[in-house]
């Protein structure tokens, strides 16, 4: 039985991830850890500091501010740490890299298989297509997202970049430009708003040909099940930094 401790646990992904747990007989949750600190069935605390059941995975859903305390957490209680929160800076994924080195860290910007999947039919579709085509992502979120571009574009757009050999630029604002688009960008649109769960597009235009790749969340629901999927498989492994690609390749 994995014992998981739930960093934001009183927000909608929390309850998510709550309900998706209630169904598993593999795992429980021990613990919360919310601000918002309220009722549920496992003990909840406001600070991960005061936390003292026994804990094999954190699983995070909460805010960047809370990464530092998370990981200093799990690195007195030798747990392993999910880390499912958008929005960090580069300075702070630079610290989940480097806290990879003596922990066992699950950091995907996206806890979704089709997502992931995508991905890699982002990149092979830019091997494919080449400079030949122009590169254009568009997300799309519910109206109280924070964030913007959502993690999942940054990662798309990363890993289109990555074919290219780094060598592309991101490019965010384009009403405030008024030149032509330049070849080796990557263009990345934001949109808000009503309770879009996440729509994700990948625009390859070429001459007289478009195509798009495209994914499109339903519910919550599923990056749930990412997430405690990740934690089941996370439970005792040795230091080191893990995706959605090594718990793709143990299904």
């Amino acid at each position: 039985m994995v014992n998981i401790l739930l960093s934001g646990c009183g927000g909608k992904m929390g309850a998510a991830v709550r309900d998706f747990v209630r169904q598993r007989t593999d795992c429980r949750i021990a613990a919360g850890v919310d601000l918002r600190a309220g009722e549920a069935e496992f003990p909840v605390y406001r600070d991960v500091r005061e936390v003292t059941e026994p804990v094999d995975v954190v699983v995070d859903f909460s805010h960047p501010s809370a990464l530092e305390p998370i990981l200093l957490f799990c690195r007195q209680h030798a747990a392993a740490a999910v880390l499912c929160t958008t929005g960090y800076t580069p300075e702070e994924v630079h610290a989940v890299e480097e806290a990879a080195n003596d922990l066992p860290v699950f950091y995907s910007r996206n806890m979704s298989l089709g997502v992931n999947l995508l991905v890699e039919l982002a990149k092979q579709a830019e091997r494919v297509l080449g400079p030949g085509f122009d590169v254009e992502i568009v997300e799309a979120h519910h109206n109280q997202k924070i964030d913007a571009p959502s993690g999942t574009a940054l990662m798309l757009a990363d890993a289109v970049n990555q074919v290219r050999e780094n060598a592309m630029k991101y490019t965010y604002d384009r009403h405030s430009q008024r030149k032509k688009r330049e070849g080796g960008e990557i263009g990345i649109h934001s949109v808000r708003g009503g309770t879009i769960v996440g729509e994700h597009q990948v625009i390859f235009a070429g001459n007289h040909e478009v195509i798009t790749l495209s994914h499109s969340a339903q519910s919550k629901e599923l990056f749930a099940a990412g997430a405690v999927n990740a934690a089941v498989f996370m439970a005792g492994k040795p230091a080191g930094l893990y995706d959605m690609s090594h718990l793709i390749q143990t299904g």
